[in-house]
This record gives C-alpha cells, sequence and structure tokens, in this order.
C-alpha cells in the first residue's frame, strides 16, 4: 500500500464550515466548537493500518487536552460504497471500540475533505482559538511496520503524537509554533469517481 503524505493546507487558512452527521445520529457543524481554545480537526477511517496505529494514543491525548480547552472532531471521508468497512454501522463500532471522546462524523459527500483539502488518514489539522490554522502534518514520527500485504505492526514504533502534543502545548500558552512542520503520512483517501 503506498503511502500518501498531507497536503499542508496554508497556516492561517480559516477552518472550512461542516454540518455532518455524527455516530450518535445528530448533527455536528464547526460552529459547535466556537469558544474554544483550540481545534482538532482529525481524517481518519476505521480499516487504514496507519489510523489503527495512531488511534488509542489519539484517544487518550484527545481525554486529556478536551479538559484543557482545545476540541476535538474526526471525519471519515471514504467512499463508503467501495469500501464498507468503513460506513456508519462500522464507524459506530470503531467509536465504541477505540473508546474516541469526541464526534465522529461521516463526510459522504467528501465536500468536507475536500474543503480542507485532505488528502490521507489520518490527516491532522489544529486550529486556534479563531479558528485559524496554527498546526497540520504528522502525529507523530512513528509508522507501522508492514509485515506482509495488509497484516502491520504498531509493537515496534509506538505512537507517542509528539508532534501534535507540541502544537497544542505552545498554542496552550501562548507560544510561537514552529512553522516547520513534516505532512502526515498514511492510507490515501478513498475517493469516489469524479472526486
Amino acid at each position: 500500500m503506498a503511502m500518501t503524505p498531507s497536503n499542508m493546507l496554508p497556516l492561517g487558512h480559516k477552518a472550512a464550515s461542516f454540518s455532518l452527521p455524527n455516530t450518535d445520529g445528530n448533527i455536528v457543524s464547526l460552529s459547535d466548537y466556537e469558544g474554544t481554545q483550540g481545534l482538532v480537526v482529525a481524517f481518519i477511517c476505521n480499516h487504514c493500518p496507519y489510523v489503527i496505529h495512531i488511534a488509542p494514543q489519539l484517544a487518550k491525548i484527545a481525554q486529556q487536552y478536551q479538559k484543557k480547552g482545545i476540541a476535538f472532531v474526526a471525519i471519515n471521508s471514504n467512499d463508503i460504497e467501495q469500501y464498507p468497512d468503513d460506513d456508519m454501522a462500522h464507524m459506530i463500532e470503531e467509536k465504541r471500540a477505540r473508546q474516541y471522546p469526541f464526534a465522529y462524523l461521516l463526510d459522504e459527500k467528501q465536500e468536507v475533505a475536500k474543503a480542507y483539502s485532505a488528502a490521507c488518514t489520518p490527516d491532522l489539522y489544529l486550529f486556534n482559538g479563531e479558528q485559524k490554522l496554527v498546526y497540520r502534518g504528522q502525529f507523530d514520527s512513528s509508522r507501522p511496520t508492514r509485515i506482509s500485504s495488509g497484516n502491520y505492526d504498531s509493537s515496534q514504533h509506538q505512537a507517542t503524537g509528539h508532534n501534535l502534543i507540541q502544537a497544542m502545548d505552545a498554542l496552550l500558552v501562548g507560544h510561537h509554533i514552529d512553522t516547520t512542520q513534516t505532512p502526515s503520512m498514511g492510507c490515501n483517501i478513498k475517493w469516489k469517481a469524479g472526486n
């Protein structure tokens, strides 16, 4: 499976609005996150080994940083017709299994992924309190080790979330966030024909 890098949306970019269905049946919008100190938007899915690699630590970090005032939201933009493992029923199971403490939304039309110039899973964006982009790129430098086709091992290089943590910590205390940022790498978003 070829790794796809982030497109690296320009820093300062305003968060694109969205209104998408959550796994609990409600609609969640960007406006729901106004007034937070920051917002992490994570493009993920259920089956990607690169998402599976970071999932436990992503859940843990989100739980810690939500208490500090940074909100998290995850968006799945994969083509669920071609990849049924990423449909809403499986998203509900995934959120429960991973104990994600944040909304997990389905971008079935893929319009939100396009608005964020998302390219891969995971693709991470950190916005400040004004919802302007201050960090985009990798969770950390770890990647799962490919054993064979479809088989990956995360035990050799465990995810820490170091890069995202560093950016969030700087944001919370008003320090400069280094603009030299490394793209995330993962599976490409599974686009519908024509997208």
